[in-house]
């Protein structure tokens, strides 16, 4: 990718300086340049990754250990597809036969995990916090998977680079501007977090529907318009993002009934038709289809992205890593405009 293709070169600072953070732990404190410049990086890998051959020896020599400490599919399978991709040795971490199980401490796991000279750990716990416990314990760079319900940064990044290239023919690839709904169990949702907190910052107008027990108190601080009824939140919209609800998550009755949910919040055709007609569908996964998305809802050609997001995942993944263990190989002083991408 030329620098004249690429959509915000110039607007970030060069060298290292367009993203100076030694990890990613979540979208809160990201700068809007900074989130450009991950979604520019992430453009040549869009491109590698269509590819019959689609393999880089960028991370080559390099060892990246996915310590997933709370189950996952999609997450994981990206992340080793994309390391693997780079060229990197990927180390996925067992947890259900790890140390982890017989009563080692985050730490003590941190520091063993340290001591094998790691080049990147990316890491996923079910406790909020847990990645910044860990990260602050090695010495290389960590990357949040997802850490209960605090954030999950490449997935508020990888639907950005969604929203991106699905925009683009419309307005030239733009999210400032477009108004995004986000429709779910928002109260125990990091890609909503992560999500509201990317978004709003590169300018969308953001807003947020679910059930009063499953919305945030003072939701509005995040610089969003809460909404309890679907129909009137999806009035003129651009993007629909529809959420899950997380079982997992809840100690107690959050709704009445999947039945009842389904009827005030799930996105049916008729309810989809109050967006705008070219309104953009994404859905973060896993589905519950009949609950919160309707099937011929979430295979609606030309309007449903959700596979797209999953493609987009691997590429925005490659790029995180890419970007974050450049130190690591030498590489001070790069800049995408500067090396003619």
């Amino acid at each position: 990718m030329t620098s004249a293709e690429t959509p915000h070169a110039g607007r970030y600072p060069a060298g290292s300086a367009a993203f100076p953070h030694r990890g990613l732990l979540g979208i809160a404190g990201l700068a809007p340049h900074e989130i450009l410049f991950l979604l520019d990086e992430a453009e040549q890998w869009v491109g590698l990754n269509r590819q019959p051959k689609k393999r880089a020896d960028r991370l080559a020599g390099l060892t990246i250990i996915n310590a997933f400490f709370e189950n996952s599919t999609r997450t994981l399978l990206s992340f080793e597809i994309a390391g693997k991709r780079l060229g990197a040795d990927v180390v996925n971490m067992a947890v259900a036969q790890s140390s982890v199980k017989k009563g080692e401490t985050l730490i003590d796991t941190a520091m063993t995990l340290n001591a094998m000279h790691a080049d990147a750990i990316v890491i996923r716990h079910g406790s909020s916090g847990a990645v910044r416990l860990i990260a602050d314990k090695v010495d290389c760079p960590v990357l949040n998977a997802g850490d209960g319900q605090h954030e999950h940064p490449t997935q508020a990044l990888l639907d950005a680079l969604t929203i991106r290239h699905a925009v683009r023919p419309r307005n030239g690839g733009e999210i400032g501007g477009l108004t995004v709904v986000i429709c779910g169990d928002i109260l125990h949702s990091r890609v909503a977090r992560s999500n509201i907190l990317c978004l709003t910052s590169l300018g969308a107008d953001v807003r947020v529907c679910a059930p009063p027990a499953l919305m945030p108190t003072g939701i509005e601080r995040m610089n969003v318009t809460p909404f309890h009824d679907f129909d009137a939140a999806l009035e003129g919209a651009d993007v629909v993002m529809m959420l899950r609800l997380q079982q997992e998550r809840m100690q107690g009755q959050f709704i009445p009934s999947p039945r009842e949910y389904r009827h005030l919040y799930g996105l049916t055709l008729d309810r989809l038709a109050k967006a705008r007609p070219d309104a953009l569908v994404m859905h973060p996964g896993p589905m519950n289809r009949g609950v919160e998305i309707d099937s011929n809802v979430a295979d609606l050609i030309g309007r449903s992205h959700i596979t797209r997001q999953v493609e987009m995942g691997v590429a925005m993944r490659m790029a995180c890593l890419d970007v974050l263990t450049r130190t690591a190989r030498g590489m001070e002083g790069w800049v995408m405009a500067e090396n003619g991408r």
